[in-house]
């Protein structure tokens, strides 16, 4: 169980916060930032938000202040150094907030994660982490309910409704309980649009992004007994396709929609190196498959980078242990 009021003291006795997530945020790395920093504010506290990757366009929406900063080690390292709280969102590896992670190391603030993934890496000082819950946003939802750290208002729902939607799927996946389903009903009485919402977060890709997702289906390829689908995706596509990595979000789950598959796998080339994305159905736990090549995740959702590696070189070879899960 999260010690919520031990959390809350912390960010009561503390002035000085950054909040930060991993390379790449999604819906619920953006979300729960965004929830995180009206909950801080509305304690008069001085927080920066800082991440290493910038915000995507769909995500965008979520911070119409901007107040989400991109990591410059000029600007920002002093303010990381002599921070008194720096808040880890939706990350449980210090090294997947990449070229944060040296400053964040040798900071002298207390070191705090808030995350719903499994097996930690033990870099923090304090973990509020819960593998049950739909989101990282769930927990942020919970602490404001728990202590009565702040008022939960509009701008805190409209972020945790789309950090929830992002990471149950619309709603779809596993852990979309009747408590999550409540929450919803909660944040769409305080004035949330479900409808704007979804519109931002799956409906406002670049032109890049749909040509790349042809690219994408035309390399969608099934294993011989048709239960492993993979997807690939390399250097050579982004660039003739004006996409970036951000672009890719949510392209995994296409390996899934096939008849009788029950793990997909997305491959796509880094600058260097590459990475994979792992999902699954039933209890399948691809978070095992991804934790055999040093990645980690969920039991349905997973993912590992290969620094410095060829894909070419390591297709086959997950695609062989993956059928391994399927025994």
């Amino acid at each position: 169980m999260i010690d919520f009021e031990l959390l809350a003291s912390v960010i009561r006795n503390n002035d000085n916060f950054v909040i930060t997530t991993h390379v790449n945020p999604d819906g619920d790395a953006i979300g729960s930032e965004m929830g995180l920093y009206y909950v801080l504010k509305q304690q008069n506290k001085n927080v920066k938000i800082i991440n290493h990757s910038a915000t995507p366009y769909s995500l965008q929406f979520l911070d119409d202040q901007n107040v989400i900063e991109k990591y410059f080690p000029v600007t920002h390292d002093e303010i990381i150094k002599n921070a008194d709280v720096i808040f880890f969102l939706d990350l449980n590896v210090l090294g997947r907030v990449v070229s944060m992670t040296e400053v964040c190391k040798a900071s002298k603030a207390k070191k705090i994660v808030i995350d719903h993934h499994l097996d930690p890496e033990e870099f923090y000082d304090l973990a509020f982490t819960d593998k049950r819950v739909s989101a990282t946003g769930e927990i942020i939802y919970d602490l404001i309910k728990k202590t009565n750290l702040a008022e939960l208002n509009f701008e805190i729902a409209q972020a945790l409704y789309a950090s929830i939607m992002t990471d149950t799927g619309s709603f779809r996946y596993d852990r979309t309980t009747p408590k999550v389903h409540k929450i919803a009903a909660e944040f769409l009485s305080l004035g949330v649009d479900s409808e704007f919402v979804a519109d931002q977060l799956f409906d406002k890709g670049s032109l890049g992004r749909l040509k790349l997702l042809g690219k994408a289906l035309t390399s969608l390829s099934l294993n011989n007994n048709g239960q492993i689908c993979s997807m690939v995706i390399t250097k050579k596509d982004l660039e003739e396709t004006k996409a970036d990595e951000s672009d890719i979000e949510g392209f995994v789950n296409y390996t899934l929609s096939i008849n009788g598959v029950k793990i997909g796998l997305l491959f796509y080339e880094l600058a260097e190196g590459f990475k994979i994305s792992f999902r699954s159905k039933g209890n399948i736990p691809v978070n095992k498959l991804a934790a055999e090549f040093g990645g980690g995740g969920h039991l349905n959702a997973a993912g590992a980078r290969f620094n410095g590696k060829k894909m070419n070189e390591y297709l086959p070879r997950v695609i062989e242990r993956a059928e391994e899960y399927l025994k």
